[in-house]
């Protein structure tokens, strides 16, 4: 049976050709445009509906800034000539978008049968520690070393010395941040071979499976069972199961430096308004306890396009595909995406808007990253819309997704 290709995305000619009202479209470029000096340096606008782009949009600067004057309260400009405009292919770092990709690792390795997201995690962590088992599993080690950079991991720790509390934590409440740990831990304040030890050591402070408490730790010990069953690191599952199939050839973790003129900067990160002494930060991950764990984390450190991410929603809104390529099956693709969502969040208008509302069935799903990136996609609508922006250039702002929320009205208003 011949391969089903699924159409790429392609510009639209107008607005309306994809089906999206132009004088809607125009007040969000407009909207954006007003964004640079407020809300953040630069920022990248891109929005469709089916196989079609009807706006993508740059505005501001990738990079504005050489520091941050606590005193004054203000960032210390670079020379002009030193400024760079964003541009429509500017990289971001996506902050908490890099959850997204880690979902759907975890529900790839369902569809294998290598996990399954009902099963307690520790059963992972005694399975590696025995030696039984897959041989993925037994490949723990050198997945876990690997997959944190260089740090130990959970496979460099002695697992069967490790006490994993018997918690009764599954990849289900990983994913649906329901399983009552912490929002983080301080893992750069640790020496490298303790820091993955300390997240596996962690009690929930609710029982698993009530309350919803967002945590970066679910996703770290989402990515630890990730290599610990597969014996391979988080990027190069990632790369060899998302990124590279959808051709997706501006995602990956720690960017070369040859990027580097293109990645948008981030914050002058320092005392005491920032966890560690860094710097002005640009093409080294903004989040402090991916930067620990040497750029690849579960829960951070990936960097993006806003074309790479439209791909990634054609894709999910196709059922899995694009062009030739299946990344996951339409089933594991709507556990993903139907509420509460595994890895997305679900109808959440503080950053969705009205594309959260009726309009959508409450069906809007997505992601927002400190940085001051956001994803959104809607499967009733067949829409998608991802917005780009350094808004922790020079500094990090009190949080604000009310852009994000407009934006997203916008794209919900425009919807013929």
């Amino acid at each position: 049976m011949p391969t089903m290709a699924y159409a790429r995305l392609r510009h639209a000619a107008s607005p309306e050709r994809a089906g999206l009202r132009a004088a809607e479209l125009a007040g969000l470029t407009a909207d954006i445009d007003a964004l640079p000096g407020t809300w953040c340096s630069g920022a990248v606008v891109l929005a469709g509906r089916g196989p079609y782009v009807a706006v993508e949009h740059a505005a501001g600067w990738a990079v504005r800034y050489a520091s941050y004057d606590p005193e004054r309260g203000l960032g210390v400009e670079l020379p002009r000539e030193q400024w760079v405009p964003a541009r429509p292919d500017t990289v971001f770092d996506l902050a908490s978008l890099t959850k997204l990709f880690t979902a759907v690792a975890v529900l790839q390795q369902a569809e294998r049968g290598t996990v399954e997201l009902d099963r307690a995690i520790t059963s992972y962590a005694r399975t590696a520690a025995g030696g039984i088992g897959s041989a993925g599993a037994g490949a723990g080690g050198a997945g876990g070393a690997a997959g944190l950079g260089g740090d130990a991991g959970l496979g460099g720790l002695g697992l069967a010395a490790l006490k994993v509390p018997e918690h009764g934590l599954t990849l289900q409440h990983l994913l649906t941040h329901t399983s009552g740990l912490r929002p983080e831990l301080p893992l750069y304040d640790h020496e490298p071979k303790t820091r993955m030890e300390r997240v596996w050591a962690e009690e929930p402070l609710t029982p698993p499976g009530g309350a919803y408490r967002y945590s970066d730790l679910n996703l770290l010990l989402a990515q630890s069972v990730l290599e610990l069953v597969t014996g391979r690191p988080l990027d190069a599952l990632i790369r060899e199961g998302i990124t590279r199939p959808l051709g997706m050839t501006r995602t990956r973790f720690r960017p070369p430096r040859g990027w580097r003129p293109r990645i948008a900067a981030t914050e002058d990160q320092r005392k005491p308004w920032a966890k560690m002494d860094r710097g002005m930060l640009r093409g080294r991950v903004h989040d402090e306890n991916a930067h620990a764990l040497n750029g690849v984390a579960g829960h951070a450190g990936l960097f993006s396009t806003a074309g790479d991410l439209a791909v990634l929603c054609r894709t999910l809104l196709t059922g899995g595909a694009y062009g030739p390529a299946r990344i996951l099956a339409p089933s594991s693709v709507a556990r993903l995406l139907e509420p509460p969502g595994l890895g997305f969040g679900v109808g959440q208008p503080w950053f969705m808007g009205e594309l959260a509302g009726p309009l959508s069935d409450g069906r809007a799903a997505g992601h927002t990253g400190f940085t001051g990136t956001s994803l959104v996609l809607d499967p009733v609508t067949d829409t998608f819309l991802i917005l780009l922006a350094n808004t922790v250039h020079p500094v990090r702002r009190p949080p604000d997704s009310t852009p994000r929320a407009a934006a997203a009205t916008r794209l919900a208003r425009a919807v013929l």
